[in-house]
């Protein structure tokens, strides 16, 4: 009993390990190469697979979906003889599991090593600068060489990414000190064209400004210059208008002489003799003014004989003594001119009276 018991229980050992070896579920994405008696038979699908017991067996279990492997830093030498260290990520996915099987022992060792080995004669061809700035042309390059290498293994390269290329530390220094130089370079540059954009848009400024300012003199000046044009010609109409008689001239003219005199500019006069006469001859035409006939003033401007008279007294006066201070500066100014000598050029003329100013030739010769 206890011998049957024994073999029974071995059959169902046998049994059990007879169905786990002939049933075999293959998950997604994932593929079993089956030998038979060593040989290679069927590839398993994802699913429920039967196989024979003892017979077939599982080689190797491929996993269908895309990898990604980080290499480590490789050193690689430019063509300007610089070490640079470069690290690597592959992406590949196996599209064949029977030829990534059998065409190759370990498939992700030999792309490792095929990826070293392409990407320093890259490398080599290229230098320090060209290679930092040329990643994209790098990864196309060794995409092309490691898919084209791998295809007959039944391996499928989609990607190859630089991650990283370090110079070496004395390389990154100069580096740095480039790029902070190029960078102070381009700040001065900008800073000049801000100041040149600056001077053009003042001076542009302040020639708007200098033309409006111009523009705007031209319009005072000829606004000013037709106004003192009609001044003058009111003032001219007027004149014609109300007839002034000779008398009225000569009386303004002797009041414009005081002012003539006090002017600060005039620091030397030349008083010829003539002008005594010329006063004896107004004064006399003052006086002879009185007797022509029909030179009376207009009712609006008439004022009386004794005011008009005490003007003009008043006017000569004022007209003596500047002429009297004129002789006595042209005096000094002789006398310091040479030396203290008496000057010989001009006679002094006779002192004039305010009498004399407002008194008629005529009348004196009728006297005398």
């Amino acid at each position: 009993m206890e011998f049957a018991a024994i073999l029974l229980i071995a059959v169902a050992v046998i049994v059990v390990v007879t169905l786990a070896k002939a049933v075999r579920i293959v998950p997604q994405q994932r593929q079993d190469v089956v030998e038979r008696l060593g040989r290679y038979k069927r590839t398993l699908s994802p699913g429920l697979n039967l196989l024979v017991p003892f017979v077939d067996a599982v080689r190797t279990k491929v996993d269908m979906r895309e990898q990604v492997v980080s290499f480590p830093p490789q050193p690689v030498i430019t063509s300007d003889n610089l070490v640079v260290s470069i690290d690597t990520v592959l992406y590949f996915k196996v599209v064949d599991s029977v030829r990534a099987t059998y065409e190759i022992s370990n498939f992700l060792q030999a792309i490792e090593q095929l990826t070293v080995t392409t990407l320093r004669n890259v490398i080599g061809s290229l230098d320090l600068e060209r290679a930092l700035t040329s990643r994209e042309e790098i990864n196309r390059h060794l995409s092309g060489v490691l898919d084209e290498t791998t295809g007959r293994w039944g391996i499928k390269v989609t990607r190859v990414e630089i991650k990283a290329i370090e110079p070496p530390p004395s390389i990154r220094d100069s580096m740095e000190k480039q790029m902070r130089a190029e960078r102070d370079r381009r700040a001065a540059i900008l800073n000049a064209e801000g100041h040149k954009q600056s001077q053009i848009l003042t001076a542009e400024g302040e020639k708007q400004a200098a033309v409006l300012r111009a523009d705007g003199d031209r319009q005072a000046r000829i606004l000013q210059a037709e106004g003192q044009a009609k001044a003058i010609r009111t003032v001219f109409d007027a004149i014609h208008t109300a007839n002034p008689s000779q008398k009225v001239l000569a009386y303004q003219y002797l009041q414009a002489l005081p002012q003539i005199a006090n002017g600060t500019a005039n620091k030397v006069w030349i008083v010829p003799t003539e002008l005594t006469k010329a006063l004896e001859g107004m004064g006399g035409a003052l006086g002879g003014l009185a007797n022509m006939v029909g030179d009376q003033p207009s009712p609006e401007a008439a004022r009386t004989a004794g005011e008009v008279e005490r003007e003009a007294a008043e006017a000569a006066q004022a007209a003596a003594v500047a002429a009297q201070e004129i002789h006595d500066e042209v005096r000094v100014a002789e006398a310091q001119a040479t030396g203290g000598n008496t000057a010989k050029g001009l006679p002094a003329p006779e002192p004039v009276s305010p009498e004399t100013l407002l008194t008629d030739p005529a009348d004196q010769r009728e006297r005398g």
